[in-house]
């Protein structure tokens, strides 16, 4: 017996060494990261105690003001509301015409590094950049009102998307296409019938979620001038109309659960199996 284990001893031996580097190893990363979060919470001023002395108080008052809901200026808030949507709409539409090919370009399909290379640090800088910059930039470049807004939203949906699509072009499974070129389908016949329905469901369900991000962030548009609902929250909250605030507020709640609505339909109707199970 002795001499049937005695071979196994250093590879027993190398296995429970491994084993110890790796429980080092992760609670190394454990300490790391609760080390770095306590010093976030402290460096945030989160955890001084003494600020939130009065925040319920402060809050009770303003909601006291706020409340009811002014809706009296209803019929002013079409245009704004339509803003809004537009810009936001418009935005994410042109994104991803941008962000595909560019995401192309930065996948596999690419066999060019440099190329590949510089296509990454153009949607990492387009990314990185944030929003509210972009949208000062482009106030100062093309004025005031909803373009410079889809603008802004534009370039900033690009560098996300962009990095988005990428991924999801680098997990195309390839044997479905390599199957194909083997009957000698054409490239188009591969890509319509082997890579598109992979890449669909997940293209439209991270567009769509962009365009959900993105009637969300048309808001804080308007807070630097590019028109809007953002706009009119605002200008009601400089005024201290936190009654008709409160109402605004509300009603973009309301466009905001309708938009999630409608792209949770759409997504159900691209994510759902291709297929039905036997028997129904």
């Amino acid at each position: 017996m002795t001499a049937i284990l005695q071979p196994a001893a250093p590879e027993l031996v190398a296995v429970l060494g491994e084993r110890r580097r790796s429980r080092r190893s992760r609670a190394l990363w454990i300490a790391l990261g609760l080390f770095t979060v306590g010093l976030s919470l402290y460096l945030s001023d989160l955890l001084n105690y003494v600020r939130y002395g009065d925040a319920v108080r402060t809050i009770t008052t303003l909601l006291k003001d706020a409340l009811p809901p002014d809706f009296t200026r209803w019929r002013h808030w079409g245009k704004p509301l339509r803003d809004t949507l537009s810009m936001s709409t418009a935005g994410t539409a042109i994104a991803c015409l941008f962000a595909m090919p560019l995401a192309a370009l930065n996948s596999g399909v690419t066999r060019v590094p440099w190329l590949r290379g510089t296509i990454a640090m153009v949607l990492n800088v387009l990314r990185s950049i944030p929003l509210v910059v972009w949208g000062i930039a482009c106030v100062a470049a093309v004025g005031f009102g909803p373009l410079p807004g889809a603008i802004a939203l534009a370039v900033h949906s690009t560098g996300m998307l962009g990095k988005f699509y990428s991924e999801i072009l680098e997990h195309v499974d390839p044997a479905p296409g390599n199957a194909l070129r083997s009957q000698g389908v054409s490239r188009l016949g591969v890509l319509r019938f082997a890579v598109l329905p992979q890449i669909l469901p997940r293209v439209m369900d991270v567009s769509l979620y962009r365009w959900e991000h993105n009637v969300r962030a048309a808001t804080l548009m308007g807070v630097i001038g590019a028109g809007g609902i953002g706009l009119e929250i605002m200008t009601a909250f400089q005024l201290f109309e936190y009654r008709e605030a409160i109402a605004l507020i509300l009603v973009l709640l309301v466009v905001v659960t309708v938009i999630n609505s409608i792209s949770g339909r759409v997504r159900k109707r691209f994510l759902k199996p291709t297929t039905e199970p036997a028997g129904s």
